[in-house]
């Protein structure tokens, strides 16, 4: 707590003169850095269509209105196709993930030196690529379909998956892993009796929201080829249809927002 003293006593400062002079240095810093960002983003810019925006916006709005609602009954068998890659994704992402993840926490890796680096950069691999684009590398390796679909959900799953499941294994209380040790219990016994009723309901909990986040990635899946209502949504931007692709995305928000509901009430039941 910084104070100066003068003739007719000591007054209370927040901030030395030091700190005044860095907070000072540190908004120069940010203003300078806001002027770069500025002039980079002006020179990818044409302001003319920028200007033009608001007309463009009505436009597309009046041909997407009124939605063609016929057009509904096609897309019941997408609408199906995008749950299963969502749900059977998730689920294989977490066969993956929960090994990994128990190889990668510190208090129950085999080997800190080997083991554990290897796991962690299995997680890391898997959040660092985008769903979107494991869709169009598998894609292109399989071809269009589910299975691209379903495979590229469950990759990006087994990085979210596995990284919060191994920091709730790292956070559990280790005194009843030393009770249940001290009874003369096998590692395995251990694992069975203090470690996983630990982390089950965090694993619930974590899988349940991945499978809530992954509903929401496999609408988009289809644009690359892997299958969904995504595909459909595709095919009407090509034809530039868009009453159908109003319809479309009216349908991707209450499957989104039912999949939210969901979500809530089984982490609530089960947290």
């Amino acid at each position: 707590m910084p104070v100066t003293q003068t003739e007719t006593g000591k007054i209370w400062q927040r901030r030395t003169t030091r700190e005044q002079w860095l907070g000072w240095l540190g908004w120069i810093v940010l203003v300078a850095l806001f002027m770069y960002c500025w002039d980079v983003m002006n020179r990818g810019t044409m302001w003319s269509f920028v200007s033009d925006a608001p007309r463009q916006a009505a436009d597309l709005l009046n041909r997407s209105w009124p939605p063609r609602w016929s057009y509904m009954e096609r897309l019941w068998i997408p609408l199906w196709d995008t749950i299963n890659i969502a749900t059977l994704g998730t689920l294989l992402g977490i066969i993956v993930a929960v090994p990994v993840a128990f190889l990668a926490a510190r208090n129950t890796t085999p080997s800190a030196v080997i083991v554990r680096p290897i796991a962690l950069f299995v997680i890391v691999a898997s959040r660092s690529i985008n769903s979107l684009i494991w869709a169009l590398l598998l894609v292109t390796i399989l071809g269009p379909g589910l299975l691209a679909g379903i495979l590229a959900i469950a990759l990006r799953s087994i990085g979210f998956i596995g990284k919060l499941l191994y920091e709730a294994i790292e956070e559990i209380d280790e005194t009843q892993v030393e009770a249940v040790r001290a009874t003369g219990a096998g590692s395995m016994q251990v694992m069975d009796y203090a470690i996983v009723p630990q982390v089950l309901p965090a694993f619930a909990g974590i899988s349940v929201f991945r499978w809530d986040i992954n509903i929401r990635e496999s609408t988009i899946l289809g644009l690359v080829g892997a299958g969904g209502i995504g595909a459909q949504l595709q095919s009407s931007l090509n034809t530039l249809a868009w009453s159908q692709i109003t319809v479309i995305f009216a349908l991707i928000l209450v499957t989104v927002v039912v999949s939210e509901w969901v979500s809530a009430k089984v982490r609530h039941a089960i947290i």
